[in-house]
């Protein structure tokens, strides 16, 4: 019998409850403990892990990385999926190795290029990869001048932080001047502009955003499983159109996903993020981090994280193509459990049962469910 794999997710998204489903629900019927750590003793990964820790809170990522090997050998970890402090926890693989712990991570040459927006469009067009127009701006003065230059050639502008993950931060620039109709309904992402510019000349330190045109749908997140050796084993796009979702193999999106995966050291899981700019795809984001939604590729048959655990055990699983494509479907939230209201280690609580009140998953675009249209 092949020995039970020991996984960890640290400080993910609640989502990632389903990649968790699918690694126990694999094809090579191989067993699999899942230990999750979060800040949030109400993360619903906690209830769904064999094992759980909160995490303490306040440490520098030198202080993380030493308490994230503390947790691999204390566990015994053989696969450790980083999401915080990724970039310090990739420099220092070869001690992760050392206790037998694989991270399912890409290249710290990697996560230096893709944690600025900045710095990734200037590196992925060089090697021929479209990317939108865009100004990186600090003060009031750069923003107007990069709104109004936007605006002269006939587009909307947006602005998002240069650092950052999951559209938090993204506003687009309105002109129209804030009134009644602004308070109706639910908060949407337009900003007036003399609202943002009054913030920003009060502001006592200098902001670092992306200012850019609002791109169009559709949005297509290529999903790549590439090998340590640089070579992609798997891509597949999710495309996204208001509620609708679906699938594509289509080269115009795949091509200059596989050239940013395999040029760049993208090893492992990475999501590969396009919109159009008149009639050409660009690059609109790259997440160095297994996506939320990435699940829903088993809709095409595909377990995705498995075959990604199984590569970074030197399982190599060969090249993967969907056989088939899911119908198109619509995403809702659903109920998932969360641990009882005080914080316990799970082996303390002798494994205790899921509380019978679940709360609803509440990430944005909850991925919770998917259901056909």
């Amino acid at each position: 019998m092949r020995s039970r794999v020991r996984v960890w997710l640290n400080r993910t998204y609640a989502e990632n409850v389903f990649f968790m489903d699918q690694l126990r629900r694999n094809p090579s019927d191989r067993a699999v403990d899942i230990h999750a750590t979060h800040g949030d003793a109400d993360s619903p990964v906690l209830a769904a892990a064999d094992t759980a820790d909160l995490e303490p809170e306040g440490l520098s990522p030198a202080g993380y990385v030493e308490y994230a090997l503390d947790q691999c050998q204390r566990r015994g970890i053989d696969v450790f999926v980083p999401r915080l402090h990724q970039s310090a926890i990739v420099a220092h693989r070869a001690d992760f190795e050392a206790i037998g712990t694989a991270l399912l991570a890409p290249t710290p040459e990697a996560t230096a290029v893709f944690e600025d927006k900045a710095t990734a469009y200037e590196a992925v067009n060089s090697v021929g990869v479209p990317v939108p127009p865009w100004s990186r701006v600090r003060t009031a003065d750069e923003l107007l001048a990069a709104v109004e230059e936007l605006e002269a050639g006939g587009h909307r502008a947006c602005f998002k932080p240069a650092a950052g993950a999951g559209g938090v931060g993204f506003r687009v620039i309105t002109r129209a001047p804030f009134s009644l109709f602004h308070l109706s309904g639910f908060p949407g992402p337009y900003v007036q502009l003399d609202l943002v510019v009054d913030a920003l000349r009060r502001a006592e330190q200098p902001v670092d955003w992306l200012v850019m045109p609002r791109l169009e749908e559709p949005e297509v997140s290529v999903d790549c499983l590439t090998g340590p050796d640089n070579r992609i084993r798997m891509a597949v796009g999710r495309t996204k159109k208001g509620r609708r979702r679906g699938f594509t193999l289509d080269e115009q999106w795949l091509k200059p996903a596989r050239i940013i995966a395999e040029g760049f050291g993208l090893h492992y899981l990475s999501n590969i993020q396009f919109r159009m700019y008149g009639d050409q795809p660009v690059l609109l984001d790259v997440n160095t981090r297994p996506a939320g939604g990435l699940h829903q590729l088993s809709l095409c048959g595909v377990n995705a994280p498995w075959a990604a655990v199984q590569l970074a055990l030197g399982e190599d699983p060969g090249v993967i193509e969907p056989p088939f494509l899911g119908q198109d479907y619509a995403v809702v939230s659903g109920p998932k459990p969360v641990l009882p209201s005080v914080p316990v280690a799970r082996e303390e609580a002798d494994m205790m049962p899921a509380p019978t009140l679940p709360v609803a998953v509440e990430p944005v675009d909850a991925a919770a469910a998917v259901l056909p249209l």
